[in-house]
């Protein structure tokens, strides 16, 4: 049985680091989403795929329309896609900023979901996996319209995994309080960086996942802290 697998968000630090630690697995062939790519890819089962906003439906299934179904594979797909946005109370919390993060956090992951559902049934099963927030499940203050729309993330999650399994489909969720990037680093530079999730080990329990898609499935994994 081939396996394929999508990465939407690959140019990001998190997809970054999660493609470079899935490149290293038994995947046959490999997709890569993301608005731009810093360099071409060099080997020739990867393929670069670059697209647009993934909040307007038709842009996510042109993207998928550069996969084939296949009953002979297994298709695979995590999913970076997702914005921050915090720092202020509910009652200052502004329409725009509020519909950003649901149409990037829930909008843009519900149809990769679709779109990838649709190409899972043309195939023999698949596995996804999103990436949510901690504080989706333990809220924090000044982290509204964030953490509302992650909490609704985490709902697609668990409802798509039920409806899933009737087309070999499963559907699960990480849900990281704080991955060691650049960006973060600079955010909180007297931090621990030591007790922060890797990008490359979060990489090795979406391949575990994956590996064990056929019965784990509909679960939310919180990651706090690493020791």
């Amino acid at each position: 049985m081939n396996k394929q697998l999508l990465i939407f968000g690959a140019n990001g630090a998190l997809g970054k680091g999660v493609t470079k630690t899935l490149l290293k697995k038994d995947f046959n062939r490999i997709y890569l989403f993301d608005s731009k790519f810093d360099s071409p890819g060099i080997e020739s089962k990867i393929k670069q795929i670059t697209t647009k906003d993934l909040s307007i439906e038709r842009n996510v299934q042109d993207a998928f329309n550069n996969i084939v179904g296949d009953t002979n594979s297994n298709f695979f797909l995590f999913s970076t896609i997702g914005a921050y946005y915090g720092g202020v109370e509910i009652w200052e919390t502004n329409e725009i900023d509020f519909d950003r993060m649901f149409n990037i956090n829930l909008k843009s992951n519900f149809f990769i979901v679709k779109k990838f559902a649709e190409l899972v049934k043309k195939s023999n099963a698949g596995s996804i996996c999103l990436t949510s927030a901690f504080t989706s499940i333990q809220p924090e203050k000044l982290k509204f319209a964030y953490g509302a729309s992650k909490s609704a993330l985490n709902y697609l999650v668990t409802v798509a995994a039920e409806e899933g399994a009737s087309i070999n489909l499963s559907v699960n969720a990480i849900a990281p309080f704080i991955i060691d990037t650049p960006a973060n680093r600079e955010w909180q530079k007297n931090a621990n960086f030591k007790s922060w999730m890797k990008p490359e080990e979060i990489g090795e329990l979406i391949n575990s996942l994956f590996d064990n898609y056929n019965f784990v499935s509909g679960n939310i994994i919180e990651l706090k802290y690493r020791f």
